[in-house]
């Protein structure tokens, strides 16, 4: 069992920042993809960025050139660094952590921390 503890959320104005940040404790896996995906009311879950201990990262296209994720691998927890949000970014904003061993991997999600982006 793994758990994801998310903090960083909140209300802030169209061109701001904030940075987000998931904790991983339990079961950690040593290899293992932690990540971020975000829901908009009425839309579907879309991946917004995710990274591997070695360093490889994807990005939605959305995204790419205003946010950035990092790992502290030492401490099990990922970032993501929001700049330049816009309205369209407000969603609830999902931790994302899955293990890339054995034949059935396992995938935990934590409970979401909402964004909101608005004057």
């Amino acid at each position: 069992q793994v758990q994801l503890v998310e903090s960083g959320g909140g209300l802030v104005q169209p061109g701001g920042s904030l940075r987000l940040s998931c904790a991983a404790s339990g079961s950690i896996s040593r290899l293992n993809i932690m990540g971020w995906f975000r829901q908009a009311p009425g839309l579907q879950r879309e991946l917004v960025a995710a990274m591997t201990k070695g360093g490889t990262t994807n990005y939605a296209d959305s995204v790419k050139d205003r946010f950035t994720i990092t790992r502290d691998n030492a401490k099990n927890t990922v970032y993501l660094q929001m700049n330049s949000l816009q309205p369209e970014d407000t969603a609830v904003y999902y931790c994302n952590y899955r293990e890339l061993l054995g034949l059935r991997p396992n995938e935990y999600w934590g409970k979401g921390t909402l964004v909101t982006v608005s004057s």
